[in-house]
């Protein structure tokens, strides 16, 4: 959607407004007359509690060992919240942190509303020809760097190798295989074969691609979630729960989906690198030779799933902007990268690091790898995060009964058209 000139007019005044009024946070510090770094950089994490959090927290304080007089302040605030936390706080001038942990989708948009610090020419780029290509794309904004790529991600079907031995099938390849494989471990188990997350639309992402959608085309500036192969991909989601071949839920999917993963009462969910050490901690996978990882089952046109990833981003308002500058380059370092990929088989986004044996001999990084150089990218426009909220209302209701594919996919489109006011 292009802005008035009013509404740039607006941005641009916010951006001098919030660099003058800096954040709350206690922040202040900067450079001493040596040179040295001090103060205090609040960092929110959006990882996952109880597993990558705990790995993240460690690292960001350990920053403290090579600038002694700067302290990070960790705060993980929930994903489903940061998005629109941050807005509100950057908005206001009050409580925003100097370092978010962007969802790449994030980054376009804070940028576009002035609420990011360009990091063209900061220790915050360094060595940023390392940096995956897919990677950075998502950092950049109207030709300006916005943000530091820190993981990259994509998804795959994971599967319970004992339960697939035990009914005697194989990883299933494509859509058609999946519901036949289900039925067969239904048959042989009497457990379901998939567990499909029916409240957030990330996971729907891979049965569009599959059918050869998108929600829409960036470069043409058309809307695509309602044409042909986005009633298509709705009507396959509904078709699995349908038949059996998948349960799912309208709320607390992640919750749901990854308890009946790990206790072993579904054989296969859709998921990323990000899943991997929390599944671990699973009774099934005590063993961790039983989870199997494969690529998604391919729809009627193409295998595809969605570039994701999260990259760090400085406030545009830090009253450390310094320090915040060099917590962004540490936490994206070679160094730090190889811990995270190490502990947590999350991917990097540095070249460099995939060669370092801790990396290089991870099984699951060894997978997501190549399955991450075959993503789908997604439109790294300001409004790309606001795409999500009207597929997740629709793909709900199409999976609980509540709609048909068609009306779906159209309701999907109209809200698109209201968003994004000058595309086709």
């Amino acid at each position: 959607m292009r802005r008035g000139i009013a509404a740039t007019a607006l941005v641009a005044a916010l951006g001098v407004t919030l660099a003058a009024c800096g954040s709350d946070s206690g922040s202040n510090g900067g450079s001493t007359g040596s040179g040295e770094l001090s103060g205090t950089v609040t960092w929110w994490d959006t990882s996952t509690v109880g597993s990558e959090d705990k790995v993240f927290k460690k690292v960001a304080e350990d920053f403290k060992k090579k600038h002694p007089k700067v302290t990070v302040k960790y705060v993980n605030v929930p994903f489903g919240e940061a998005q629109n936390k941050f807005k509100n706080a950057a908005q206001s001038g009050s409580g925003a942190p100097d370092v978010i942990r962007s969802e790449v989708a994030w980054t376009p948009e804070f940028a576009d509303l002035g609420y990011l610090a360009p990091l063209d020419g900061t220790p915050a780029l360094k060595d940023a020809d390392d940096f995956l290509e897919q990677a950075a794309a998502s950092t950049k904004y109207n030709g300006k760097t916005y943000a530091v790529p820190q993981v990259i991600d994509s998804m795959g079907i994971f599967y319970n190798k004992k339960i697939f031995k035990e009914a005697g099938v194989e990883v299933p390849k494509t859509i058609a295989e999946l519901k036949t494989v289900s039925a067969k471990i239904k048959e042989k188990t009497g457990k379901t074969g998939l567990y499909l997350r029916g409240d957030d639309p990330y996971w729907f992402l891979s049965f569009l691609y599959g059918e050869g959608g998108n929600l829409v085309d960036a470069e043409k500036k058309t809307i695509t979630i309602d044409n042909p192969a986005g009633v298509k991909a709705l009507a396959t989601v509904k078709d699995l729960v349908d038949s059996k071949a998948a349960i799912t839920d309208a709320t607390n999917g992640w919750d749901n989906m990854q308890a009946s993963f790990k206790d072993g009462k579904v054989a296969m969910m859709i998921n990323g690198p990000w899943a991997v050490a929390d599944t671990y901690a699973g009774k099934e996978f005590t063993d961790k030779a039983n989870l199997g990882i494969a690529p998604v089952p391919a729809g009627s046109a193409n295998q595809g799933a969605p570039q994701g990833g999260h990259n760090l981003a400085v406030y545009a308002g830090s009253k450390n902007l310094d320090a915040s500058y060099a917590f962004a380059e540490y936490m994206t370092s070679v160094e730090t990268q190889t811990t995270i990929a190490k502990e947590l088989s999350l991917l990097p986004t540095r070249e460099s690091v995939f060669i370092k044996p801790d990396v290089a001999t991870n099984e699951m990084i060894g997978f997501f790898k190549p399955v991450v150089e075959k993503a789908v990218e997604r439109p790294w426009i300001p409004e790309g995060g606001s795409l999500f909220e009207p597929v997740k209302v629709e793909y709900t209701k199409v999976l609980t009964g509540q709609t048909s594919p068609d009306a779906g996919a159209k309701a999907i489109g109209d809200s698109y058209r209201k968003l994004l006011k000058d595309w086709k």
